[in-house]
């Protein structure tokens, strides 16, 4: 899988959870703490070319995923191709 890149805040407990599952399936992610790195959610909304309202916000390579639940449901998915 291309690197993941989670743009969150670590008192964020969807965002540890984000971080979690990268870790648990071993998946190469960058963590951009945006407190640390003084981001607004519109620096995010810049970068990633969509509003932001909830964090974290979640890349794979150059496609966008969303939040956590939509993170959790593209790893099963890949898993599931990767299955079959």
């Amino acid at each position: 899988m291309e690197p993941v890149i989670i743009y969150g805040r670590a008192s964020c407990g969807f965002c540890l959870r984000a971080k979690a599952l990268c870790e648990a399936k071993g998946l190469p992610y960058t963590w951009v703490d945006m407190v640390e790195e003084r981001l607004s959610k519109q620096d995010i909304a810049a970068k990633i070319g969509r509003p932001v309202h909830t964090v974290p916000q979640i890349l794979v390579g150059d496609r966008y995923i969303g939040g956590c639940d939509d993170f959790f449901a593209f790893v099963r998915g890949r898993e599931a191709e990767l299955a079959s």
